[in-house]
């Protein structure tokens, strides 16, 4: 016979399977086991099989849950380049290190020294970036 704290020590362990194999998952499926526990303790002639139904349904549902609670909550950030240091830089202005030359360059760029494509222009020349290819930054006369 299925006792409520045998839901209580799944509820640990699918919670230290999470700190294993995290990605919330096992969490939820924790914490269903845990809501059977305490249904368990209020209802103990609940047979095994309403409580692993219920288990079943509540782990359903809490992963469908956190599934739209997840997507609603997704929100846009006010650095969305962050990790794309050349993207960061589409659009603002620099003065070239040195000139164009068959379509390449160098310009002094915040704290480093980037290699540009564009028209050949000459040292000094204001120049916009206006996309990127890897490192690569494309340019055009400002």
């Amino acid at each position: 016979m299925i006792e409520f704290w045998h839901w209580w020590v799944l509820a640990v362990l699918l919670g230290a399977l999470e700190t294993v194999a995290p990605g919330a998952a096992f969490l939820w499926l924790g914490g269903a086991a845990a809501l059977v526990g305490f249904v368990l303790l209020a209802w103990p002639s609940l047979p095994w099989e309403h409580q692993g139904l219920l288990f079943a349904l509540l782990a359903i549902a809490a992963l469908v849950g956190t599934r739209f609670l997840s997507r609603a909550s997704a929100h846009t950030t006010h650095t969305p380049h962050l990790n794309r240091r050349t993207a960061q830089y589409i659009g603002t202005l620099h003065t070239l290190d040195g000139p164009i030359v068959n379509g390449r360059g160098r310009a002094q760029i915040g704290d480093g020294l980037w290699t540009v494509e564009g028209p050949d222009l000459p040292a000094g020349t204001r120049v916009r970036i206006v996309g990127a290819e890897g490192t690569l930054l494309k340019v055009e006369k400002a």
